[in-house]
This record gives structure tokens, C-alpha cells and sequence, in this order.
């Protein structure tokens, strides 16, 4: 069946054939849990399936698995490893329409970014696939008397936690380069977005991945994610969510000095200075901050701009954002809906209160619905402007399609402006001068900056931010940082 047929049986039935019930471990789906809890489709604010409730006990037993798992993985050539890693994203693609739609129904974004997310996902294993077969030391020159080389080893078992606004390509981002590098998985996807990661874990091992290397238990963070957390086993923690709770993740997993990826929370500028085109500054803060309803970490949820072309761009903008049509990600609206109820509150709760402080909104500002159904957790694509640098709008990330917008005069202004939250995730500068832009690139504190472009870049890049966004990096070749230990060794050539 086609996404097409897929997403109408959907719309008709309310139903998706053949969704996970169990977690899956040492290879095969268990037999679902007396616990289970209700998933609901953000497009509709309706249950659609339910999963089961990991306890304790399956997070030990998924440990258990990848722990053997482990020990056998390390031992298969990296050539081996590259051809695995190849048939997953063979598989992923021709599995990509049943995918995209699942992701859909789970998450609430449209059927276009869920598409572009599994092709993204199917890339990540074939970059790393590439990798597997060229994790190598590096000679060292002690003179005459030594001859002296490094390896890279893989770590062991990894843990991944992932987030509900990318759960699979932030899944396979994570589970590649551990995988290319040796080692086995555990993975804990997001309550709200439980099932595409138990699809592509049993996708893995169609492809040849061996039984126990990837498992996946659902459930509560609170419950297995802390088990998962506090557990020695675990030698690579990667963690994609916010900074309350990446620092409880941090705190829970210290006493074993367990390595930690965190990909936390951010506020990301658009900085246009008075020579940049106003059309390609509006575009680009449209992409940047209603893609995925801006529940993006790295989305451009500040535009911070010139005074000059201040009217120019906000003028294009707020009709860009007027029109946008919010509706069921399953029938091609420009924006989806929200995750969750509770997410949709907090959004809602950041706008009120600007409202309360007299801030100006010049479009959006409130929940709305599908107005097919009427039906669904939808909020207006939102634009604050002329924003004070300590408004909490400006300081605090609020998740949703909601951007606010600061006005500066000089460079320096500009770049104090940037940097100045708690975040340090990424940046974009538009400018058709070269220079500005390299200097205003070099004084971002964060981990990714982009010229003209805001969305520049790919997957072959490492990201990860700096401050409060977290530490570590993903994607490209440092992504497979986290998943190695460097092991020196030296031999005395005497005789």
C-alpha cells in the first residue's frame, strides 16, 4: 500500500494495521504488558492504539540482551557492519510509506516532514554504514626506540532516550553511528511517540542486525528511563529532550561516570542585518520557526533584525503566517498539530502571559482546531514582535510556532542580542557581506551556524549545542565520538 492508501484507510478507520504491542527484545516482539497506556493522534485528540508500560524488570531484561549482544558485535568485521548497516536503509525506504504514516498519527506533524524524516533516517545508516569500515587509530612517532598507534574500541551497551518531535530520525541518528562503532542499543522513545522506533527496531533485524543488538522498551521516563539512567551496564548515555530533565539524567547516571550525550533545549537566533533581502529573511524565518509547529529544538524561535528592514519583513511574514492552513498531518496542511495536550497548555501559557505583559502580537496568539473536524491540538502560528532582551518570550523556550522578534541597530548590538539567553544551540546570519558574516559566525556561542540559509547544512555536520543546550555532538563523523574509547599502545622495538 502507498502512503496514500495508508493515510486513507487511517482517516476512514481510525486505525493502523499491525502496530507493536509489546517491546522488543533479544530480537523479537514480547507479549504485551498487563500495563498498557492509550496513544493518542495529536490531529484528532483521540486514542488510536494503545502500548504497553515497561517496568524495571524489562529494562533489565533489554540491558541483559544488549550486554550479549555486545560481546559478539565487537568481533564482526567492520566490512560486515557496512553491509548490515546498507540493507537497513534499503529496508527503511521500501518501508518509508507505512513509516511516515505511523509517524504522522504518533506525532502530529505533516505527512511531507515525516516523509523527509525517514529518507533522513535511511541516509544516517548509510553515512555511518561508510564509517564502519574506517574507525581507524592513528600512528605516533616516539622515535627509533617505540613503535606506538592508537585504536578505537567500541564502549559497549549505549542507552538512547528519545524525543517525541523526531522520533525516528533522532532514533537513527543515535542507533547508527553506535552500531557502525560495536556497539548494542537500548532505546526508550518518548511515551507520546512510542511506535516507529518498534517498528524500525524489528526493520533492523530483518536486515541482518543480530537478535539483542537493538531493543527497544516503551514506557514511562520516570519508570524504565531512570532504570535505563541508573544502570552501570550502560557505558553511552544519549539524551534528546529538555533541560530539566537532561540535568536529572545527568544527575541519575554521575555515580557510575557514565558517559552522557545531552541535546537539550534551545532559542535559536535569525540575525538579518540591513543589507539582506527582506523576501529571503522572511522565508527563511518561516521555515525556521513553523516547520514541525516549531517543536524544534534548533528552531529559529528569535528573529533578530535590523531596524531598517524591520516593517519590510514583518509585513511578508505576518501574511505568510496568516495563511497557513493547520490541519490533520494525513491531509497536507502547511503545519500539523501540537504532540500533546499538556504540551499545547504550555504554549498556550507563554502566550498569555505575553499577552499579559502588553506584548505585541502581530498574528496567532491562541489554540485553535482542525476546522475539517473540529477536532485536534492545533495553536496559531504566532509572531511577537519588538520584544525586550529579559522578556521571558525572548529568554525562555516555548516548543510551538510561536517567534519573537528583537530590533537592533549596530553589530555589536546584534551579536549581544544573540547570545544573549541560556541556550547556545545554532544560528543563522543573513547578510551579503562576507566579512560580517564571518565575524558575527565566529562570536556565536553555540554549535552551528548557518549564512543565509538557516536550515543549511545536513546530516554529514555535526550538531549539538553549547550553554545550557547541552554538550557532545551528533550527526557527521563526530557523532561517532560518544560510541568509541581511544586506547593507546606502545611497543619497544629493542632487541
Amino acid at each position: 500500500m502507498t502512503a496514500h492508501d495508508i493515510a486513507q484507510d487511517y482517516l476512514k478507520t481510525g486505525r493502523l494495521a499491525a502496530l507493536p504491542d509489546g517491546h522488543f527484545i533479544d530480537g523479537k516482539t514480547t507479549q504485551p504488558s498487563n500495563r498498557k497506556m492509550e496513544s493518542f493522534d495529536p490531529g484528532r485528540a483521540e486514542a488510536f492504539a494503545e502500548f504497553s508500560l515497561g517496568e524495571e524488570t524489562d529494562m533489565d531484561l533489554a540491558i541483559a540482551s544488549a550486554e550479549t549482544a555486545a560481546r559478539h558485535w565487537r568481533q564482526v568485521t567492520p566490512g560486515e557492519r557496512c553491509r548490515i548497516l546498507n540493507n537497513v536503509a534499503r529496508l527503511f525506504r521500501e518501508n518509508a510509506d507505512r513509516l511516515s504514516v505511523i509517524e504522522v498519527v504518533d506525532s502530529g506533524k505533516t505527512l511531507a516532514e515525516a516523509q523527509g524524516d525517514i529518507q533522513s533516517s535511511a541516509r544516517l545508516f548509510e553515512y555511518y554504514a561508510g564509517a564502519a569500515d574506517k574507525l581507524d587509530g592513528r600512528s605516533v612517532n616516539l622515535g627509533p626506540a617505540y613503535t606506538a598507534f592508537t585504536v578505537r574500541e567500541p564502549v559497549g551497551v549505549t542507552g538512547h532516550i528519545i524525543p517525541w518531535n523526531y522520533p525516528t530520525s533522532t532514533f537513527a541518528r543515535g542507533v547508527a553511528p553506535a552500531l557502525a562503532a560495536g556497539c548494542s542499543v537500548v532505546a526508550k522513545p518518548a511515551e507520546t511517540t512510542p511506535f516507529t522506533a518498534l517498528v524500525m527496531a524489528e526493520l533492523l533485524c530483518e536486515a541482518g542486525v543480530p537478535a539483542g543488538l537493538v531493543n527497544v522498551v516503551t514506557g514511562l521516563g520516570a519508570d524504565i528511563g531512570a532504570r535505563m539512567a541508573r544502570d552501570p551496564r550502560i557505558k553511552q548515555l544519549t539524551f534528546t529532550g529538555s533541560v530539566s530533565t537532561g540535568i536529572n539524567v545527568a544527575q541519575m547516571a554521575a555515580p557510575n561516570v557514565t558517559r552522557l550525550t545531552l541535546e537539550l533545549g534551545g532559542k535559536s537566533p535569525l540575525i538579518a542585518f540591513s543589507d539582506a533581502d527582506p523576501e529571503k529573511v522572511a522565508d527563511g524565518a518561516y521555515w525556521a520557526i513553523f516547520s514541525n509547529s516549531g517543536q524544534i529544538c534548533s528552531a529559529g524561535s528569535r528573529l533578530i533584525m535590523h531596524k531598517a528592514i524591520r516593517d519590510d519583513v514583518l509585513a511578508i511574514l505576518g501574511e505568510r503566517a496568516k495563511s497557513i492552513r493547520t490541519a490533520h498531518g494525513l491531509t497536507a496542511p502547511d503545519m500539523g498539530a501540537i504532540n500533546s495536550e499538556l504540551h499545547l497548555s504550555r504554549i498556550k501559557a507563554h502566550v498569555e502571559a505575553a499577552k499579559g505583559r502588553g506584548a505585541h502580537l502581530l498574528t496567532g496568539g491562541d489554540v485553535t482546531v482542525d476546522t475539517d473536524t473540529g477536532k485536534g491540538w492545533f495553536f496559531q502560528p504566532t509572531v511577537i514582535a519588538d520584544l525586550e532582551p529579559d522578556d521571558p518570550a525572548v529568554q525562555e523556550e516555548i516548543f510551538g510556532p510561536v517567534l519573537s522578534v528583537q530590533n537592533f541597530d549596530t553589530e555589536d548590538e546584534a551579536i549581544q542580542l544573540a547570545n544573549g539567553t541560556e541556550f547556545g544551540l545554532i544560528a543563522s546570519v543573513y547578510t551579503q557581506d562576507v566579512g560580517r558574516a564571518m565575524r558575527v559566525a565566529s562570536a556565536m556561542d553555540c554549535g552551528q551556524v548557518s549564512i543565509n540559509d538557516y536550515w543549511a547544512g545536513g546530516l554529514e555536520l555535526p550538531f549539538g549545542g553549547n550553554k545550557k543546550s547541552g554538550y557532545g555532538r551528533e550527526k557527521g563523523w563526530e557523532g561517532l565520538d560518544a560510541y568509541t574509547k581511544v586506547k593507546s599502545i606502545t611497543i619497544s622495538n629493542a632487541s
